[in-house]
């Protein structure tokens, strides 16, 4: 088997180490010897990402976001049609926000988005940030998973009507809401770095699976060959009782 992953924005849109996001996919894949190519895509490059498995856009701050979003926008049938075939979508904090309605900045700027789903972004009042390690607990395709990470993000993301997790420790998609990211089988939102696949090898292989599932439909969850993950489960328990999530 092999997968195909592409990586938009990566020279943009790669906050608080998202990059490791990648590297983790191709370490867990090669050492099952799935092989893997991870393309990157900018601004003004051709690709036809319906034929990629996985699609992966990370974080970026306001500015970065201005940067990209015209190119991003020209591309929306192109994700569409992607999506529609099978290709699975992992997003970060502003990639996230992008895929939504529209995101408005610090500066009251905006930014309108690419309209996939119906969720917005409005900014925090006064500056505020929601800022810090988080933990959330979430069901996706029947599998429960509880979530480590870090969040730093002005942005307040609502009307999320298929939600990734709940949260444990943290703000999530709002300050209020304690719902964080967003899931609807075909796309994994959320405003968790860390970065997220090194602190939760779980859902590194989750993503593997939903985007090997593209061209090879009867395979299983269950079917990834199991790796030694002692060390990072050790690290997320740690983190867990820090937070006074486990006793």
């Amino acid at each position: 088997m092999d997968l195909k992953i592409c990586w938009l924005y990566h020279d943009i849109m790669d906050l608080y180490g998202d990059k490791g996001n990648m590297l983790v996919l191709r370490k867990r894949c090669e050492d099952r010897g799935i092989q893997v190519i991870i393309d990157t895509l900018s601004i003004g490059q051709e690709c036809d990402l319906s034929s990629y498995d996985i699609l992966f856009l990370g974080g970026g701050a306001d500015k970065e976001q201005m940067i990209l979003i015209s190119d991003l926008l020209a591309r929306k049938d192109n994700i569409q049609k992607a999506m529609e075939e099978g290709s699975f979508v992992l997003l970060i904090c502003g990639g996230y926000q992008l895929f939504g309605q529209y995101y408005i900045n610090a500066h009251h700027e905006k930014i309108e988005g690419l309209k996939f789903f119906d969720y917005y972004t409005d900014t925090g009042e006064n500056g505020r940030r929601c800022i810090g390690d988080i933990a959330i607990s979430c069901d996706i395709d029947g599998n429960t998973y509880t979530v480590v990470g870090f969040e730093n993000h002005g942005g307040q993301t609502k009307n999320v009507n298929s939600t990734l997790g709940k949260v444990l420790h943290g703000f999530g998609n709002s300050f209020e809401g304690k719902q964080e990211g967003f899931y609807n089988g075909k796309v994994l939102a959320t405003y968790m770095h860390g970065p997220l696949l090194p602190k939760n090898p779980e859902i590194a292989d989750f993503v593997i699976y939903k985007g090997l599932k593209k061209r090879n439909p009867n395979i299983r969850l269950q079917d990834l060959q199991p790796l030694d993950d002692t060390l990072e489960l050790k690290a997320k328990q740690a983190m867990l009782k820090r937070l006074n999530i486990l006793k």
